[in-house]
């Protein structure tokens, strides 16, 4: 019997948002979210608190990076290739829902 898995790629167009089910807390400019299903704390360093607050509101992966290019001095490449990392951490922990659009 084979499982189907849910489309989670992300890519530049994904829409990612953060999931209801957490509560956030800024510490000196870092980030601990205590995730409410597992009870499991998660902590994020002061960029991945950026990325967290940005996501509060579904936004697009591009529209992330664009806004982390401008406020930080790091390589688009580098950016993208962090960025994508860290939602992927986000989305395996349940943190985070990513939508794809998908054509018909």
């Amino acid at each position: 019997m084979k499982f189907t898995e849910p489309d989670t790629r992300i890519l530049d167009s994904s829409v990612v948002v953060a999931d209801r089910e957490q509560i956030f807390s800024d510490i000196g400019g870092e980030a601990v979210i205590l995730h409410l299903k597992t009870g499991i704390y998660h902590g994020l360093n002061e960029i991945g608190a950026r990325i967290w607050t940005l996501i509060q509101e579904p936004k697009s992966v591009k529209d992330i990076q664009s806004i982390l290019l401008e406020e930080y001095e790091v390589e688009a490449e580098r950016c993208d290739r962090d960025l994508i990392a860290l939602l992927k951490d986000l989305l395996a922990a349940g943190l985070i829902e990513v939508k794809n659009e998908t054509s018909a």
